[in-house]
């Protein structure tokens, strides 16, 4: 089914197709954005020079900021080709991960990947649903997410999903895309929201995805976490992320099509309607939930 997402302007309604995140993905194949490894994400370019580095400094980000430790074993949703997995486990070495990905194809790769590495014993990838993935309760320490919890049907259902696959005091850290603020009023900005509901159709964010840093911590503390924070990142990605593909020839052919598009439009443009966050929470401890 194709969802839409209504946009209406002077009394005229737009219902705008969202693509499903399975298609999106299929569409996208095994194309990654580095020329090493298969990373899908935009990259954290705080002192990265490079799609490739900038792509591991944002799973390294992501790590350190979870504290990852040789004793924890982790829920990694949205998994993609598991290049941030393989990662992990070598630079600190999680007694395991569970990886959850909803896209045949993805699964297929990076099981394979895995094998070749030998890794299978410490790297468990699974076809799932990142809100209703069929783990136990409380059966890890920490839930990541990079760069795909924006696509959830819904992240708050997500949230409540992590909550439950957490134990008492685990940790939630994600990489993820939301507004910088309110929706363009459609009346005063109609071509600004046609644009915007486009772009969130293009990508697959579910209508019920969009809202800013304050509800997004909100929604997290109604979820069952505390000590929640969600930190703009923003500087240190879009900048350098449109950076590359203006300047890197290699990264817009790896992009096709979109990487000529995007290479053409003002980094303004395009991104100064999002955010980038890092979102942190821990799980509230078994006195302080009741459960």
């Amino acid at each position: 089914m194709i969802k839409t997402s209504g946009v209406s302007g002077g009394g005229v309604g737009v219902a705008i197709p969202t693509l499903p995140v399975r298609w999106l993905y299929r569409f996208a194949s095994t194309n990654a954005f580095t020329e090493r490894g298969l990373y899908l994400n935009l990259g954290y370019w705080a002192e990265a020079q490079t799609i490739d580095a900038a792509c591991e400094a944002m799973v390294e980000l992501v790590g350190r900021t979870a504290g990852l430790t040789s004793d924890d074993e982790v829920v990694d949703v949205g998994f993609g080709f598991a290049e941030q997995d393989i990662f992990w486990t070598r630079r600190f070495a999680p007694r395991r991960i569970i990886g959850v990905n909803i896209t045949p194809e993805q699964v297929r790769v990076a099981r394979e990947r895995v094998r070749r590495l030998g890794l299978e014993e410490r790297i468990d990838l699974r076809e799932g649903s990142a809100t209703a993935t069929g783990l136990p309760d409380a059966c890890c320490d920490v839930v990541t997410a990079v760069e795909c919890a924006f696509h959830f049907d819904t992240r708050e259902r997500f949230f409540a999903e992590a909550a439950r696959l957490l134990r008492p005091g685990g940790r939630l850290v994600l990489a993820d895309s939301i507004p910088a603020g309110p929706d363009p009023n459609p009346w005063r900005h109609p071509l600004r929201a046609l644009l915007s509901g486009a772009a969130r159709a293009a990508l697959a964010v579910p209508r019920a995805n969009v809202y800013p840093r304050e509800v997004y911590a909100a929604k997290l503390a109604a979820a069952g976490f505390e000590a929640v924070r969600v930190e703009s990142i923003r500087d240190q990605v879009f900048p350098g992320w449109h950076r590359a593909v203006v300047e890197d020839p290699g990264l817009r052919r790896r992009l096709g099509l979109g990487g000529r598009l995007l290479r053409r439009i003002p980094e303004a443009k395009l991104y100064g309607s999002f955010d980038y966050v890092l979102a942190v929470a821990r799980r509230q401890s078994t006195k302080e939930t009741g459960k």
